[in-house]
């Protein structure tokens, strides 16, 4: 048994709609006499893509001791669209390979990088650029989905940027929270992706707001794979 973040469904908000089922890339959700539930802790990823999809609220993350996750349930390309023949080697739907024309972008634009590293997990919590600093926390993909990151989104901002789904979510979190502590970061801007596994990135962000206990403005932007704007919203970090 270990601690970690596992989702939790409120089986008295649930009303058994079954949006929840086919966000679960991991298949960990079914709905059984009428209600969505967990089949088993060590199949659930923690990352909560399905949060989103519950018009109930009957859906949350909490930390708790369970197994230590194993993967995919069984069958749990049932629950997910079926796959063009070409492409069912892709399991995870932030896999689904997809084809689009580049809409260009000019070519003096200037960076607005203002510090190196940038890797969450190579950056130094005591580096001068994160004093007093508004905070962008962006996926590693946002860059190269969104013609305008710089002018939009890093401009102004000190950047840590990250994989939730190939790194180490525990130790980005450790990372962030001792950013938190050691600087008067005024706020945090979050840039992801569309795709389930990059909602980790939201988690990372309220694990380590909790662990440091600080309370600052939280802007999240959700980018689909083209670079549009899908989702943008302001929370707080409590």
């Amino acid at each position: 048994m270990e601690k970690r973040q596992i989702i939790r469904i409120d089986q008295e908000k649930c009303d058994g709609c079954g949006l929840c089922v086919p966000s679960c890339a991991e298949g960990a959700i079914q709905i059984v006499d009428g209600k969505a539930q967990l089949l088993a802790d060590r199949f659930c990823d923690g990352l909560g893509a399905c949060l989103g999809e519950c018009p109930q609220g009957a859906l949350t993350i909490e930390e708790r001791e369970s197994e230590p996750f194993v993967g995919p349930a069984p069958g749990a390309a049932e629950h997910q669209p079926a796959p063009a023949p070409e492409l069912q080697a892709f399991v995870c739907p932030g896999s689904r390979m997809r084809q689009f024309q580049p809409q260009g972008v000019a070519a003096d634009s200037p960076s607005a990088l203002g510090h190196w590293p940038v890797k969450l997990r190579l950056v130094q919590p005591q580096a001068p650029f994160f004093k007093d600093a508004s905070l962008l926390v962006a996926a590693d993909c946002a860059a190269f989905a969104a013609g305008d990151f710089h002018s939009c989104y890093l401009q102004g901002r000190a950047l840590v940027c990250g994989c939730p789904k190939f790194e180490d979510q525990e130790a980005h979190a450790a990372k962030l929270t001792e950013i938190l502590r050691q600087n008067a970061i005024q706020e945090i801007s979050i840039v992801n992706m569309e795709v389930p596994c990059c909602f980790g990135l939201v988690q990372i962000v309220r694990q380590a707001l909790a662990a440091s206990g600080k309370d600052l403005p939280v802007t999240i932007c959700t980018l689909g794979t083209t670079g549009q704007v899908v989702q943008q919203q302001k929370i707080k970090g409590k």
